[in-house]
């Protein structure tokens, strides 16, 4: 991509900013695109109708008149627009036309006259643009173009700026993607001549943030090329501040602080049963946390046989971590007072501030937080566990189940649901982290923690905003090539939406904006949180997949069915199984069951033939991955199936061959426990349900494409 002639285009853009206006004429957008090479038909401007026709007969052929005013944005409204004039006396009678129009819509508007151009058509209408996004910033949508665009939304966004590969998975993106690529006959678009587009536009509103919104639309694609035949620009016309943001290293070092403290404040302690500061004190005491607690209270001179102090300021030695348990009022006060202790993290389980309106409150605090470089988690969080430490700083049940999953949640309630699920199923975790009204501490933060902690091997979040989704993705997208990261975004509808709003303050942006960036950051999003939970206990439990071909194998017809169902769903592929590979399980099953994929081997069959289908499916390099489907019979109790599986799985990974295997078990109620027996090998088993451990397979093959390893 030849370099952009960026001094043309701040030129332009310093120029319409003095002179106060939103938008840019459509002569100056021309010059703007030739400056990146976005390709648009020949034109001219007309300021008389005479010079209208003498453009007219140097393009050629037909040519679209419209108005060039900087007060009239909205052309073809203002009946500023009329296409397939041929000939200079049509050319003529278009400029009068248009001119007459453009006062009679806007008698004081501004005309720097009429735009004659090449007039363009033929292959398929799109849509290019890109918009600055509340949560993302700049962000480049694609989509089909004409009255498509808005009767079928079928667009796709991602993050600016964009490399070629990115551009051209926007093309490849849309539902329609088929129809550009030649359905039913037609002739095909230039992929890669709209990709180049795309790619140009994202530098373009990255070079020049000013740029609010950026729209080429129509834009005509082709076999041989892609013209845009509609430019519209619109800036900003105050200061453009960019959001101030700590490096990598200075996050790293506060939440290494307060995820491993060496000594905690409980701002708020106290001796008196039921009250919040009663119940941190008791879980950091009994959960075995074994660095110093310092309990806060200026009327108390002990607090559960450990000496109270009236003030931070009173306490002896350093403190890493204050957790805050008095009423909102009394934050900002003690809060100063941690400030001049040079305390560097503050855990605000108190409500009343921005969640009930109280801005101006939480404004002052977080003020505070900046003024002494303390970082705050919250307010209006149930607090935080870290479980590499015993460190249970929360008012709610304790909880020592360790494990490498770390769990975040925006919601109280959610982070309890959390808690239960996590408890239920053992499901062991190195963290489970409040964030709340996140005035300071939010996801990126916490997920540069867990990409280099080596206790954290997968990390869930629920959030209902993002409040700097550009930093979300910067962070996400290089810790997903280690970790999977799983995310159950709230509001998914305009009316989950205006509750999240209503709950946290937070500005939900569009879900397709959201599903598109999150899915390019290379994070698996949950649908709902039954899925985000199985996501985080069963990701880090499967191997990684060396390749896309999945098998299934069942013992009933009906739920094979399902399975393959299931498969389509969580976008897996079933492999297409070769002559000899059908020969071989052929051999193993009855000749009333059915060898192809889903491979049938039918109700009765003894245990022997559930484990010779399963090693052959385990030892086949072709085969990458293994979906069971078990029927409960007298013939294989379901803890024999359990047992024979686990055993022949091992097996296979005593010689190096470990590949996801998941179950889905029906029968009666035997099968909760062979399930869970499952589970403790490793192998994703769920009873009951057969979309359920599909889903998980489904979302490890999603994280193992996003990060790279399948080829």
């Amino acid at each position: 991509m030849p370099a952009p002639d960026k001094a043309a285009v701040r030129e332009i853009i310093d120029k319409v900013r003095a002179e106060g206006r939103e938008g840019l004429t459509a002569p100056e957008g021309k010059l703007v695109a030739d400056a990146y090479g976005i390709p648009t038909p020949a034109e001219g401007l007309a300021t008389t109708a005479d010079e209208a026709a003498k453009l007219a007969g140097e393009i050629g052929g037909s040519v679209v008149c419209k108005i060039v005013s900087p007060d009239i944005l909205h052309k073809t409204e203002a009946g500023g627009v009329i296409v397939g004039v041929t000939g200079a006396d049509a050319a003529r009678e278009a400029f009068d036309k248009i001119m007459a129009n453009a006062k009679a819509y806007n008698a004081e508007a501004t005309i720097d006259g009429v735009q004659v151009q090449q007039m363009v058509g033929g292959g398929q209408e799109v849509i290019i643009g890109a918009t600055t996004d509340p949560t993302f910033g700049k962000i480049v949508a694609f989509g089909l173009g004409g009255v498509l665009v808005e009767v079928l939304k079928d667009v796709t966004f991602r993050l600016a700026p964009l490399d070629a590969a990115e551009s051209r998975s926007m093309v490849d993106g849309i539902k329609a993607a088929e129809v550009l690529h030649g359905a039913r006959g037609a002739e095909p678009v230039d992929i890669d001549a709209l990709a180049d587009v795309i790619q140009k536009v994202s530098a373009l509103v990255t070079d020049f943030p000013e740029i609010s919104e950026f729209d080429l639309n129509p834009v005509f694609a082709s076999g041989t090329g892609a013209t845009a035949a509609d430019i519209r620009i619109l800036v900003e016309t105050g200061e453009v501040a960019e959001p101030v943001r700590l490096t990598q290293e200075e996050i790293l070092s506060s939440m290494t602080r307060l995820m491993n403290p060496r000594a905690i404040a409980v701002v708020g302690a106290s001796d008196q049963e039921g009250k919040i500061g009663n119940s941190v004190m008791k879980n950091l005491i009994n959960g075995g946390y074994a660095g110093e607690i310092y309990p806060i209270n200026p009327k108390a001179d002990q607090i559960l046989g450990r000496t109270a102090y009236k003030s931070v300021s009173d306490v002896p030695g350093d403190v890493d971590v204050a957790v805050f348990a008095v009423p909102a009022k009394f934050v900002a006060g003690a809060l100063t007072e941690c400030g001049e202790k040079g305390i560097p993290a503050a855990v605000m389980i108190p409500s009343g501030f921005a969640e009930t309106g109280n801005q101006e409150l939480q404004d002052e605090v977080v003020e505070i937080a900046h003024r002494y470089q303390i970082r705050m988690l919250g307010p209006n969080i149930y607090g935080y566990y870290y479980t590499p430490q015993n460190l249970c700083a929360t008012f709610c049940t304790p909880y020592d189940v360790k494990g490498g999953v770390a769990l975040t949640s925006q919601s109280g309630g959610i982070g309890m649901a959390i808690l239960g699920y996590a408890r239920t199923t053992k499901m062991g975790v190195s963290a489970i982290v409040g964030l709340g009204n996140k005035s300071d501490v939010d996801e990126d933060d916490l997920l540069t923690y867990f990409e280099q902690d080596d206790n954290t091997q997968a990390v869930a979040m629920h959030l209902e905003d993002l409040k700097d989704g550009r930093a979300f993705v910067e962070t996400a997208k290089r810790m997903t090539k280690k970790k999977p990261v799983v995310v159950l975004k709230a509001g998914r509808t305009a009316l989950g939406a205006r509750a999240a709003s209503s709950h946290t303050g937070a500005l939900a942006g569009d879900d397709k904006v959201y599903d598109d960036i999150l899915r390019q950051s290379g994070v698996v999003r949950a649908p709902g949180l039954n899925e985000m939970l199985d996501y985080a206990r069963g990701l880090p439990l499967l191997p990684t997949p060396q390749g896309e071909n999945v098998v299934i194998i069942t013992g009933a017809g009906g739920s094979g069915v399902l399975l393959s169902d299931a498969c389509v769903e969580a976008g897996l592929s079933l492999m297409d199984i070769p002559p000899d590979l059908d020969e071989a399980f052929r051999r193993y099953i009855p000749p009333f069951g059915a060898a192809g994929n889903p491979i049938d081997i039918t109700g009765g069959e003894p245990p022997s033939t559930y484990e010779a289908t399963i090693r052959l499916g385990l030892e086949d390099p072709r085969i990458h991955a293994l979906i069971l489907g078990y029927w409960h019979t007298i013939v294989t109790p379901p803890m024999v199936f359990a047992e024979l599986t686990a055993r022949v799985v091992e097996e296979a990974r005593a010689k190096g061959i470990d590949k996801p295997v998941v179950a889905s078990l029906a029968g009666d109620t035997e099968v909760e426990k062979a399930s869970d027996y499952l589970f403790d090998h490793r192998i994703i088993a769920y009873p009951y349900t057969t979309e359920r451990p599909v889903a998980v397979l489904g979302a490890k093959y999603r994280w193992a494409r996003a990060a790279g390893l399948l080829s």
